[in-house]
């Protein structure tokens, strides 16, 4: 294999950082992949850099290790690298390049009051997770460390900073740091002054450069190639990709990146992230963030999706060992996930709230997991199963109905991936029975955000002269994908609708719980 006719994706998401090597027809031929989880420490939602530089190390050698079996060679190069990873947060860093706080992640909903004050000076919706409001949010603490901010970035500026020594990350994941003027492809300068104002801060001194995909994003260092590779064997040298957050490489996984295109990325969080042709009022639900190319995007953004999913998985796998008959995790989910297709379109009166933090969307800074239902509703495990997969999207519903009803976006195509959707037909017929319209998942629906860095990786790398990268999606990418679009009957469309509204009703018992447990 020619390494150099390669592109390479890692990713570090919630729960796993994952690396994917593609050929030059864009088709997946190694991966490796680490398991992780954030830790709540001392109030504060977190990894700690020790972890960070472990795993992303230990994804590496686990790619390096398929490639020599599946190929025979060592990995010493590929034609591009891109990292993506978990897109807002904070990561300050003082002039010498010395972390300053803890890493605060998106699922923090710790800055309310910074939001809220942002929204109204801006007259643009700023989220909690944002890093800007997690830097005002730290100025109106009085934190001892903002008067020492030199450099403020995300976990993946801050890998790509260690890869390249460039300050820089592409325009998506800029987004969720600051907002953007599409118009210009760089960071809303009235809202700068704004801010500086504000504060005093001058924020084009602390925040990355930014670029769009296709442009070079520097290259691999000596130091970089020995940072992700301590074994040596990894050459410098290799083009290195803009980094990018895990709503952008969504966008390219899933070939969304059009106007009136959108798709929705369903893992540890789930997100629907439309291109929109117009500007949108302020709403607290709905983030407008950018697609790797700069065109205006539409993001709803809930922090739960799969945890609660994976805790219950889990604990039937415990059954299943106790009683003599272990099951593979991964075929225990692909049964449990299809028994849920039997369930009763409204889960026959079963209830669950999928919390394990605060949601923005519902208005909640914390979450307690809830299961409850009635003495007389019907608890089968169908209908359990399907309680857990619709409570999965019931929040990103709420948010799409905003969009769709209020704003009257429209969607043409609508595409699903992440763990989700992993299951074939499952999760897609139930996010199909929730916005009312086909759903289509790709082939590579399971490699999600890793899959769409290298994509992107490979755009820098092979695009023609002038190519947009919609056309280099449509005309290179997938123009021959397999992929399959189901649409969910009249009766699962109502049956969701009746669970939502059951949900909606009840959201004072998730509220009660956060305060009395």
């Amino acid at each position: 294999m020619d390494l150099k006719k390669t592109a390479l994706g890692i990713e570090l998401g919630s729960t796993r950082i994952k690396a994917v090597l593609i050929d030059e027809k864009h088709l997946p031929i190694a991966s490796g992949d680490y398991e992780w989880e954030n830790q709540l420490v001392d109030g504060i939602w977190t990894y700690s850099m020790q972890t960070i530089h472990t795993g992303l190390r230990a994804c590496f050698a686990a790619l390096r290790e398929d490639v020599k079996t599946r190929f025979g060679q060592e990995l010493t190069t590929v034609g591009a690298i891109g990292v993506s990873a978990m897109m807002h947060g904070y990561l300050p860093f003082d002039k010498d390049g010395k972390q300053l706080a803890e890493f605060r992640t998106w699922r923090n909903t710790i800055t309310g009051e910074a939001a809220g004050e942002l929204t109204e000076l801006f007259g643009f919706n700023i989220p909690q997770r944002w890093s800007i409001a997690h830097l005002y949010q730290a100025v109106l603490n009085r934190e001892e460390h903002v008067k020492d901010v030199a450099f403020l970035t995300t976990l993946a500026g801050y890998i790509h900073w260690q890869l390249t020594g460039e300050k820089v990350m592409g325009v998506g994941e800029a987004s969720g740091m600051f907002p953007i003027d599409s118009s210009k492809l760089d960071y809303d300068e009235t809202m700068i002054r704004k801010f500086k104002a504000l504060t005093g801060i001058e924020l084009r001194d602390i925040l990355p450069r930014v670029l769009t995909a296709g442009q070079s994003g520097g290259v691999l260092t000596e130091s970089g190639a020995r940072f992700l590779d301590p074994s040596g064997t990894l050459q410098p040298g290799i083009p290195v990709a803009p980094c990018e957050g895990d709503a952008g490489t969504g966008m390219a996984a899933t070939n969304s990146v059009r106007v009136h295109t959108g798709n929705v990325s369903a893992g540890t969080s789930d997100f629907a992230m439309i291109v929109t042709d117009k500007p949108l009022g302020v709403h607290r639900e709905i983030d407008m963030v950018t697609t790797p190319d700069g065109a205006p995007v539409a993001m709803v953004h809930c922090n739960n999706c799969t945890s609660d999913i994976n805790a219950w998985v889990n604990l039937f796998s415990q059954f299943a060992q106790a009683i003599g008959a272990p099951v593979e995790k991964g075929q225990l989910f692909t049964l449990l996930f299809r028994k849920a297709l039997e369930g009763e379109p409204d889960c026959g009166g079963l209830l669950s709230y999928n919390y394990f933090s605060g949601e923005g969307v519902t208005d909640l800074d914390e979450g307690r997991p809830l299961f409850v239902r009635t003495p007389d509703a019907s608890f089968t495990l169908a209908n359990f199963m399907r309680t857990h997969l619709l409570s999965a999207l019931a929040t990103l519903k709420i948010g799409l109905d905003i969009l769709t009803r209020t704003e009257q976006v429209r969607i043409d195509k609508l595409t699903g991936h992440g763990g989700f959707f992993k299951t074939p037909g499952v999760g897609q017929r139930m996010l199909s029975a929730a916005v009312g319209s086909p759903v289509t998942v790709m082939e590579t629906a399971g490699e999600g955000g890793p899959y769409g860095m290298a994509l992107l990786a490979g755009y820098m790398l092979w695009k023609d002269e002038g190519e947009s990268l919609a056309d280099y999606l449509d005309n290179k990418v997938f123009s021959g994908a397999k992929a399959v679009t189901v649409m969910a009957d009249a009766k699962d469309a109502a049956g969701f609708n009746v669970f939502l509204t059951r949900y909606r009703k009840a959201l004072g018992l998730e509220k009660c719980a956060i305060e009395v447990i």
